[in-house]
């Protein structure tokens, strides 16, 4: 048989060169899609790769991929000398019947299903897809630090060892792993605690951990008190199941805790969020008094505290101050931390220490939602941990993260000293950056966008008494710092 007419192909496939998948798998499964719907029939002859290389302005050799993946797959035969003809691969597929669509709809999915569903609007994404050269976020890593090359011999040792496929049959755990012992040993070392195996548990994030903590506590109409300033992604999670959020307020030595004493009754509420080391987002630190006071109110008015640790490991200037977990004796903390933020994000954990019969109530919905886990992660860690490699990588990042930020706050003395106040954060990786005159931070936004920055919604807090920005450093080097502040301070001049 002939080969197609050239413009229907054309029709037939498109692609996008931007986005993270291989171009060559982009219009190999295009094709495929057409055999499958019946317009490319068995015994067409499809064009020579020089040919079709030219027709989409793609490199002949990624034509080759094309036409070498769909032969992987059996939708196409390639016949020396005489070319590349279209299979139908028998069972590959059910038959898809039904009124021809025009070729304009074929790379088309439904935009809406056809049936009813119950949509969240607690979880609506708060992502902003921007093409700038800088992002400001509010405090993550710098993923160019992961030390790659030793993950991957570390990872590919991992996956040779006999033990691993084993561990993959098993059924259920008959006794703690390892790496459960391993992770107990480092937050004793670390954080001051005395915990067993079955005090903790793994997930795959914080927000994981939060999430199921959330499914444990708290229902309907319950009242979870949380900062007046607080993290948008833990106010999502209690507002989804069901929380009545009340805000509490924060000062310069963290959440009022005297103001829970006053405005609120005993067993009136379920569970008070609390970032005790760095509070999200101002970055300050709840001191030693209000936390006592916090676990001696938690006892007296029966509720749980959930204490969020989520950049523990990023301490510059003296020794952290220990968790409350580690001075909980009454079984009323619920602790959720971060391993291995220093590491590429396939690598870092959640994990929640609680009693044993949370932890126990916990496993059951992991079950549910990661019954396995990742084991090869999982043994990488443990190897870390026991060999004292996870400490060194802290140490050696906590040098480079200090010095962005030293770098950074004399940036902001350059630019900004005249127009906004900061204090020097001890840890962590963001600034608390508060305008002064107030401005119009949306606007501010606008702005930078024009110069080349994103300033994601989700860093800006303003209301009638603030007006500052989270303004995380640790993902950029002292160049990006440098031009990152000249841009903002370039967007507030024009504002």
């Amino acid at each position: 048989m002939s080969s197609p007419d050239n413009n229907i192909l054309k029709s037939l496939i498109h692609f996008d060169k931007s986005t993270s998948t291989a171009i060559y798998i982009q219009i190999a499964q295009q094709i495929i899609n057409a055999i499958q719907r019946g317009y490319l029939v068995e015994g067409v002859k499809l064009p020579g790769t020089r040919k079709f290389s030219e027709l989409f302005a793609i490199n002949r050799n990624t034509a080759v991929a094309v036409f070498d993946e769909l032969a992987s797959q059996g939708w196409v035969d390639i016949v020396a000398n005489k070319g590349t003809f279209v299979l139908k691969p028998e069972k590959k597929t059910a038959a898809i019947k039904g009124k021809l669509q025009g070729f304009e709809k074929l790379n088309a999915h439904p935009e809406a299903a056809g049936f009813s569903f119950q949509s969240s609007f607690n979880l609506a994404s708060t992502e902003e897809f921007l093409i700038t050269k800088y992002v400001i976020n509010d405090g993550q890593p710098d993923l160019r630090l992961h030390p790659t090359h030793q993950f991957s011999r570390w990872y590919s040792a991992s996956m040779k060892r006999a033990s691993l496929i084993s561990k993959w049959n098993q059924t259920q755990d008959q006794s703690y792993t390892t790496f459960s012992k391993q992770l107990c040993n480092y937050l004793n070392a670390t954080r001051g605690f005395h915990i067993k195996p079955q005090n903790i548990v793994s997930t795959r994030s914080t927000e994981m951990s939060l999430y199921i903590v959330s499914q444990l506590l708290i229902e309907k109409n319950d009242i979870v008190l949380v900062g007046n300033l607080s993290h948008y992604k833990s106010n999502m999670i209690f507002q989804q199941a069901g929380a009545n959020i009340k805000t509490i307020p924060v000062d310069a030595h963290g959440i009022d805790v005297d103001f829970i004493e006053k405005n609120f009754t005993k067993r009136s509420i379920r569970c008070v969020y609390v970032c005790a080391h760095r509070q999200y987002p101002t970055t300050v630190k709840l001191t030693a008094e209000r936390r006592l006071k916090l676990l001696q109110l938690a006892k007296v008015y029966k509720f749980a505290i959930i204490e969020d640790d989520f950049d523990y490991d990023f301490q510059f200037n003296g020794s952290a101050m220990l968790p409350m977990a580690s001075a909980d004796s009454e079984g009323f903390v619920i602790y959720l931390g971060r391993l291995g933020q220093s590491f590429f994000p396939s690598f870092q954990i959640g994990f929640v220490v609680a009693p044993e019969n949370i932890i126990n109530e916990a496993k059951n919905y992991l079950q549910i939602l990661d019954k396995q886990g990742d084991l090869i992660q999982k043994q990488i860690l443990t190897e870390l941990i026991e060999e004292g490699e996870i400490h060194r990588l802290i140490k050696k990042n906590i040098t480079v993260y200090k010095q962005r930020r030293d770098f950074l706050c004399e940036c902001l003395n350059v630019y900004f000293k005249n127009h906004a106040t900061w204090h020097v954060p001890t840890g962590g990786l963001a600034i608390w950056l508060n305008f002064k005159p107030m401005i119009s931070l949306v606007q501010l936004a606008q702005k930078t966008k024009k110069n080349n920055l994103l300033l994601p919604k989700t860093i800006l807090y303003q209301n009638k008494d603030i007006c500052a920005i989270r303004l995380g450093f640790g993902h950029l080097n002292n160049e990006e710092i440098e031009n990152v502040i000249k841009i903002l301070k370039q967007s507030f001049d024009e504002l």
